[in-house]
């Protein structure tokens, strides 16, 4: 059962002590200190000074845990003042405040959540984000540019924060693993059996680039996608 169909205080029982946002608060640091695993609701209740057991009457299950996390999370999105009338400085800013809540919080990479949760901050941004390309596009056609962008967004910030791992893991600089990888790289070159890797290798300009450049330079081709959808006045 979602979390949002539950009433925030018990019917029956002793009066709350801790509240929702409360908890929440404590599992969000906890996540993000240790990764999403070890916010346990034993742990959480260590950290507000809590029972447990107790928990369970604010949040009945881990499920509900990850709801709560999740809409928290999509409320330091700062799309205020969205819908402007320019829509792609809107999607812009809005792929921008995306990719950085996803980076303040990494462990989002292993919420897999097929179904939307639906929670206050959700629909908000529901409201904000799909109001941007409402006037111009069918509500089928928003649904599918808005799943365009967020795929885009999505996938960039999960290659940095599985880049960003591996590095961590192997103890090494992104200059390091490089220059470790170049003899491989050279060989695979001069072996002449891969063009277009080849291609790549001595004529791409992209991989030279910061993970920022590199972010700017496919959000605008997505964009660019976005922009062909639309009617000419768009």
């Amino acid at each position: 059962m979602s979390i949002w169909t539950l009433p925030e205080r018990p019917a029956r029982g002793p009066k709350p002590v801790y509240s929702r946002a409360q908890i929440t608060e404590a599992a969000i640091r906890i996540a993000d200190a240790e990764g999403l695993e070890a916010a346990t609701m034993r742990r959480i209740a260590a950290e507000i000074g809590a029972g447990a057991m107790s928990l369970y009457r604010y949040v009945p299950s881990r499920d509900n845990l990850v709801e709560l996390m999740a809409d928290r999370l999509m409320g330091e999105l700062d799309l205020t003042g969205v819908p402007s009338g320019d829509w792609r400085a809107d999607l812009t800013r809005y792929a921008g405040e995306l990719r950085a809540m996803w980076r303040r919080h990494p462990w989002i990479a292993a919420v897999q959540r097929s179904l939307p949760g639906f929670g206050p901050n959700q629909l908000l941004l529901i409201e904000r984000l799909m109001g941007v390309l409402d006037p111009y596009v069918s509500i089928d056609e928003n649904l599918s540019l808005v799943a365009l962008l967020n795929g885009y967004v999505e996938g960039a910030v999960r290659e940095e924060i599985g880049s960003a791992e591996e590095l961590r893991r192997s103890g090494l600089s992104e200059a390091e693993w490089m220059t470790r990888s170049r003899a491989h790289i050279d060989r695979v070159v001069k072996s002449g059996d891969y063009p277009i890797f080849t291609k790549i290798v001595m004529e791409a300009r992209q991989p030279h680039l910061s993970r920022d450049e590199q972010f700017r330079h496919g959000l605008r081709r997505v964009l660019d996608c976005v922009a062909a959808a639309l009617p000419a006045a768009g």
